[in-house]
């Protein structure tokens, strides 16, 4: 297993590079100068800001600037904010857990909702739990993340005033107190998150467990006199489950997609929302850093996934 998970680790490196290379080439080839005001303020002599474009670099070729960058990166330099006047890695540092912690939450509900739903809805093909289950699912992934967001601020919080309608990270408390209430903030933005993740997964789910639930072994178990709960866990769940991980592998994009618009829209104090306010602003440091961080994730959720495949179907080799 650990050769296994260090050759998936090497081989995420050229993969990493070639991402980093896009997606720097995009940003210093997009339209947009961080120093442009500086340009058109009266008040700035015209040799200050050649003085700040010769220090960071932007009249240098594409290829040299990608250089220095990748090379002050594997340093740890993550580069300087020319919004924020602080280093990149501090701002990423700062708003990381707050995403993590959200984005984490609504994969869990989206699990502890879609899992039980979608084997329950396979256990009784066309049933009226089976219906119910795929009209609610088909209604939760047609609907984006930005209308329910709206929707849930509209009936919770100023309807109700049941939860707080702005995300903040300076909570007024403290011990229990203080959980609850990142709790309470945070119910929001997971079950908008969550709930759209539950609804296409839990058509998944029930696809894959129709599929198994088929096969000549389930049937043989079945005929050894087991019972249906221990065959649908022990002999199709397991079986089912590997293509339910790839998928999941697959939406983690998808999922900080939405995290950035859910940011948005709570005001959530994220890398999400950083990483609008740095395009508008063209703070190109900050935007290279945080789009390379989202893309680490998904290598990593991917190498996740595989060392899963082996743990749930022994058949898998992991060598």
């Amino acid at each position: 297993m650990r050769q296994y998970v260090l050759r998936r680790l090497l081989i995420a490196v050229p993969s990493l590079l070639g991402i980093s290379l896009v997606l720097f080439t995009v940003l210093a080839l997009a339209p947009g100068d961080p120093f442009s005001d500086l340009a058109t303020n009266p008040n700035v002599p015209p040799e200050v800001g050649l003085a700040l474009r010769a220090k960071f670099g932007l009249d240098d070729p594409v290829y040299v600037r990608y250089l220095h960058w990748l090379t002050a990166m594997l340093q740890g330099d993550w580069g300087f904010s020319f919004v924020s006047r602080v280093n990149v890695d501090t701002l990423i540092l700062q708003r990381l857990p707050t995403t993590l912690y959200v984005i984490g939450s609504s994969q869990v509900l989206a699990l502890l909702v879609a899992i039980p739903v979608g084997v329950y809805a396979a256990a009784r093909p066309y049933s009226l739990f089976d219906q119910l289950a795929n009209t609610l699912a088909f209604i939760g992934f047609s609907l984006p993340t930005f209308f329910t967001g709206i929707l849930f601020i509209l009936v919770f919080s100023i309807k109700l005033d049941w939860l707080p309608l702005v995300y903040s990270t300076d909570v007024n408390a403290s011990g229990v107190r203080w959980v609850l209430e990142q709790i309470r903030q945070a119910i929001m933005p997971v079950m908008v998150l969550g709930l759209f993740q539950a609804a296409s997964m839990t058509r998944f789910v029930r696809s894959a467990m129709l599929d198994v639930i088929r096969l000549d072994y389930v049937t043989t178990a079945r005929a050894k006199g087991l019972g249906q709960a221990t065959v649908l866990v022990k002999h199709v769940m397991r079986n089912a489950m590997i293509p339910v991980v790839t998928l999941i592998a697959l939406q983690i994009p998808a999922v900080f997609g939405g995290a950035i618009v859910t940011e948005q829209i709570f005001r959530i104090p994220g890398i999400g929302s950083l990483l609008i306010s740095s395009i508008l602003a063209n703070d190109t440091p900050v935007v290279m850093a945080v789009t390379f961080v989202f893309a680490c994730l998904v290598v990593l959720f991917n190498l996740i996934a595989d060392v899963l495949y082996g743990w749930l179907d022994p058949r898998i080799s992991l060598r």
